[in-house]
């Protein structure tokens, strides 16, 4: 299949629990997850390999529930089954619309999904079906970015696409104050020294040691997925310094 006017051959998008949300704070919001399949879709007609890395905060965050007694080992392997949820109920959305799909897990539970191979990954994705990751990576006290760098690095994807509900990475909270200014480039020093808040630092460091650039932009636009895969410059870009000769 043509990549039409594509820029990219292969990402990964990384989706949070609350993108599952819609407007609430819990549980799946069936009308949402019928948006993202509908941008997966979108992707995928483009011709792109897409994998997608799936968060759980919408239904158990683990670090959250450590604070109330729980411990973090349980809380996060709690947080883990709740991708895995939402995992499934993207799966079934996209293949509705007639678009192939495999979800790999890295808790074993093969009456539901497949175990994480990487080849057997990579080949998925050359054939063109949409490879969703859940079960984070398979260890406590690590996030789901930290699962979705770990990802894109072992697919060897060209970006990380991080969808949010803002336009990009803003120096402060641009929802609580209307004066945050607005990033449309940084390096990876800039997020970890401004502690800004993208992704934790342990999935900026291995972005930043293995060159795999970021892309943060709004999921809630319609069609913005498919235009940072056109090359369309939306969202805020993060990679390294341009003199390091990248």
């Amino acid at each position: 299949m043509e990549k039409a006017g594509a820029v990219y051959n292969r990402v990964l998008l990384k989706l949070s629990g609350e993108a599952f949300a819609g407007t609430g704070n819990f549980s799946i919001d069936p009308d949402q997850v019928s948006y993202l399949a509908e941008e997966a879709v979108e992707v995928s007609n483009l011709g792109i390999e897409l994998a997608m890395v799936v968060g759980g905060g919408n239904i158990v965050r683990g670090a959250q529930f450590s604070e109330h007694g729980i411990s973090r080992t349980t809380a996060d392997n709690m947080g883990m089954l709740g991708t895995i949820i939402n995992a499934l109920a993207l799966q079934d959305a996209i293949e509705h619309r007639g678009i192939e799909t495999r979800l790999l897990t890295a808790i074993n539970m093969q009456e539901v999904a497949e175990p994480f191979i990487r080849r057997r990954a990579i080949r998925h994705l050359e054939k063109k079906r949409i490879v969703i990751f859940a079960g984070g990576t398979g260890n406590p006290f690590f996030t789901t970015d930290t699962a979705a760098a770990l990802r894109a690095m072992e697919m060897e994807v060209d970006v990380i696409l991080k969808a949010t509900k803002v336009d990009g990475i803003y120096d402060r909270d641009p929802v609580k104050d209307k004066s945050a200014k607005k990033f449309d480039r940084l390096t990876y020093l800039d997020v970890l020294n401004h502690r800004l808040k993208v992704m934790d630092s342990t999935a900026i460091s291995l972005c930043m040691d293995n060159h795999m650039r970021i892309i943060v932009f709004n999921l809630k636009k319609e069609g913005n997925i498919a235009k940072v895969i056109r090359g369309e410059k939306i969202g805020t870009l993060v990679e390294e310094p341009r003199d390091a000769g990248q």
